[in-house]
């Protein structure tokens, strides 16, 4: 198993993961590669090239203004919100963007910027292409591929329709427990009797310190839990045609005055979600979870657990992110984590499944258990469309982190009040939802052209 439970959860900015953190880190990677071949001085225009899903759905993602930020040189871990419009606007307003934060070239975003959506590459919907000019001549270019949850791959300079190998993926060092599938996974745990969480902890600890481990995890936590604080403040509308209001702190609002509902709980855990998926639609910072469109799944999940579960640990947190960053590579490694390839089913529906098994882990399930659990979180979410209205990460996508959230937490009651066993395995769901979303027309897999995306616009 190559990828990290960093590469799981990668802090970032809103709105989505696959259609701004990854162009943000491609034209951030374009740059270092013009730096890295001594181009960089050479260059005097710039273009930039959207294609597929990354153009359907581009402008409503903010991926125009990603990938500018990532020429600039900036990268989603340290962008501050705020400054997004500033620098933007400087660049229109001087028609010149300067590469790295240096290297002044001309560019015009309304000119410069193409989308191509009727595009598709054969490789993955989601590509880009930079291309920079000395003068009147082609200096050098590039397409890069966002594969999901901010992941990018670089397409070969010889053949831009195939994909070179990432750089995340060389040189790894061997792994003590070594895993490829839930069954192995389990079977490794049992076998060494190991928690799912202390077998991850102890993969992690061949790359990084003990102390840097728990270190980035608890910034991780960190960063989920002030999402929710500051979505559950906010109260203006939400960029976009629709101007769409936060519901998040009036709901926060009315729960708090119904202190005899036994239902309450589960408006918390909308609170919650909803929270930090308006501070991904506003462009906020955020985790991705294992996406932006999916980012407020996993927190609501564990604020539920620290709040409303006896017994939670900040400890337990750590807990619940290892394992359920287990569960997230299962699906990156053998099925897609990417709205624009399978649907919606590989973002809310991989964060479901993924908070499914960090709650049954955290209350005392066992291996088997806490595969059920994550089995019950994807099972449920089978077929789920992608299909944003108006392109923006709001209808339904806001919602669809609450309702996940909530059953999530069912599923790991479901689980931890059975034995374990159970018919459909994870590995067969994770298969399931790879071919289902092979199967989903194009229209419904973030390219706003089918589903509610069109249901407004009917109406």
């Amino acid at each position: 198993m190559a990828v990290s439970v960093f590469d799981m959860f990668k802090v970032g900015i809103g709105p989505s993961s696959s259609h701004t953190v990854g162009p943000m880190r491609a034209g951030h990677a374009f740059v270092k590669v013009l730096r890295d071949h001594g181009m960089l001085e050479q260059a005097t225009s710039l273009k930039i090239e959207l294609m597929g899903s990354l153009a359907a759905t581009g402008k409503g993602h903010g991926t125009d203004t990603a990938a500018q930020l990532g020429l600039l040189g900036r990268i989603p871990e340290t962008m501050d919100p705020d400054e997004v419009s500033v620098l933007i606007g400087d660049i229109r307003a001087s028609r010149q963007l300067k590469l790295d934060g240096m290297h002044a070239v001309a560019f015009d975003p309304e000119a410069d910027i193409a989308f191509h959506a009727d595009k598709v590459p054969a490789f993955h919907t989601n590509a880009m292409e930079f291309s920079v000019f000395a003068g009147d001549s082609l200096l050098y270019r590039r397409r890069y591929y966002s594969v999901g949850g901010g992941f990018i791959v670089a397409a070969r300079e010889d053949d831009p329709e195939q994909p070179v190998t990432p750089k995340a993926f060389q040189g790894v060092k061997t792994k003590p427990y070594p895993y490829r599938t839930g069954d192995e996974l389990m079977k490794i745990a049992r076998d060494n009797n190991l928690t799912i969480a202390e077998l991850v902890y102890r993969n992690e600890c061949v790359d990084r310190m003990p102390e840097e481990v728990d270190r980035r995890l608890d910034e991780i936590w960190q960063v989920m839990h002030a999402a929710v604080e500051r979505g559950m403040r906010q109260t203006e509308v939400l960029p976009g045609p629709f101007r769409i209001a936060r519901r998040a702190n009036a709901l926060m609002q009315d729960v708090m005055q119904r202190t005899d509902d036994p239902l309450a709980v589960l408006d918390w855990v909308n609170v919650y979600a909803m929270a930090v998926a308006e501070e991904n639609a506003a462009g906020g910072r955020v985790v991705t979870a294992p996406t932006n469109g999916a980012a407020g799944v996993i927190p609501a999940v564990i604020e539920y657990y620290l709040r409303h579960v006896s017994g939670s640990t900040m400890e337990g947190v750590r807990t619940f992110l290892l394992t359920a960053g287990a569960v997230g590579m299962l699906y990156k490694e053998n099925a897609s984590i990417s709205g624009a390839e399978v649907g919606c089913q590989g973002e809310v529906g991989v964060a479901c499944s993924m908070a499914a098994a960090g709650l049954a882990a955290v209350c005392g399930g066992t291996v088997e258990q806490i595969e059920n659990a994550a089995e019950i979180g994807m099972e449920h979410n089978l077929g789920l469309t992608c299909d944003p209205v108006a392109g923006q990460v709001q209808i339904p996508c806001i919602e669809r982190n609450a309702i996940a959230a909530v059953k999530a937490i069912n599923a790991a009651r479901m689980a931890l009040r059975g034995n374990g066993s159970h018919y459909i395995s994870l590995d067969q769901v994770i298969r399931t939802m790879m071919a289902t979303g092979r199967d989903m027309q194009s229209k419904y897999k973030e390219t706003s052209l089918g589903g509610l995306a069109v249901s407004i616009v009917e109406c």
